[in-house]
């Protein structure tokens, strides 16, 4: 048995098979992770989670921020934005069911066996793994009992670095926006969420999350996809970045949680 994680596939679904091909994955054997953006900007998006949502118990998710922003549309909250191409699941008759499916699905995952920890844009410095994982339930409590609620105030980049007297919506957005939107961060937690450049061109101030030496969870490993420009690169052999951006027409990523090898595809048929 073998594990997999694989970064950001956002409707791909030609290449997560070519990959998945290529190292010869059974669901009946084998377990996939996928670090959030399942969908959004590809073009096969209804194929995506249906693929998933069939592996069972095979398959190990964390929502990303175009999961979420999908769940959010899908409820009738907010129209489609222009960009959107999830228009496959909202005119299928699964998209309802497929909601309902994604609403179940964590926000960060740990494998006590394995060793490993997963979420889609990352974990601030200032938070522990126990810390991480206990605030990411806040999330998909919400989304299970509150979800309308929780829609209604996920948007927006404030605040900008956590307080533990947060409450309500105001605190469950921090939460999300450091889990699903994050890539530079000052030391203590202070976003900067403009910023989508390659990790070495910071502003001012700021530093990858993963480049902070006071993180918590320096010593855990950490896979996470988000930030294509990273290109798969993160300089910490525990941080192990995902997305090598198929979407825009470059490599989906395939990663082997034993031996630690990485397997690509080439993307050409996500050209964005």
């Amino acid at each position: 048995m073998t594990t997999y994680a694989v970064g950001d596939i956002q409707g791909c679904f030609d290449s997560l098979v070519a990959l998945l091909e290529l190292v010869d994955f059974s669901a009946s054997r084998d377990t996939l992770w996928v670090a959030g953006d399942l969908i959004n900007r590809g073009p096969k998006n209804l194929e995506t989670l249906l693929f998933l949502e069939n592996l069972g118990d095979s398959c190990k998710i964390v929502l990303g921020n175009h999961d979420l922003h999908f769940l959010a549309t899908q409820s009738g909250l907010y129209k489609r934005k222009p960009k959107d191409t999830f228009h496959d699941i909202l005119d299928s008759q699964h998209s309802a069911f497929l909601a309902d499916w994604l609403k179940q699905q964590p926000l960060v995952y740990f494998d006590e066996h394995l060793n490993y920890l997963m979420v889609h844009a990352g974990i601030p410095p200032q938070w522990s793994r126990k810390q991480a994982l206990k605030r990411a339930k806040e999330v998909s409590q919400a989304l299970r009992t509150a979800a309308l609620s929780f829609y209604s105030a996920m948007y927006g980049n404030t605040p900008e670095k956590w307080q533990s007297t947060l409450t309500g919506n105001t605190r469950l957005r921090m939460i999300t926006n450091y889990f699903t939107r994050m890539r530079f961060c000052t030391s203590k937690g202070k976003l900067e969420l403009k910023t989508k450049t390659a990790s070495d061109d910071a502003p001012k101030g700021f530093a990858p999350w993963f480049d902070h030496k006071n993180h918590k969870c320096r010593k855990e490993n950490i896979l996470f996809g988000h930030w294509a420009a990273l290109l798969g690169k993160t300089g910490h052999p525990h941080f192990i970045a995902l997305d090598t951006g198929c979407v825009w027409g470059n490599k989906l990523t395939l990663f082997n949680l034993q031996s630690r090898e990485k397997h690509q595809v080439d993307c050409e048929d996500c050209i964005n």
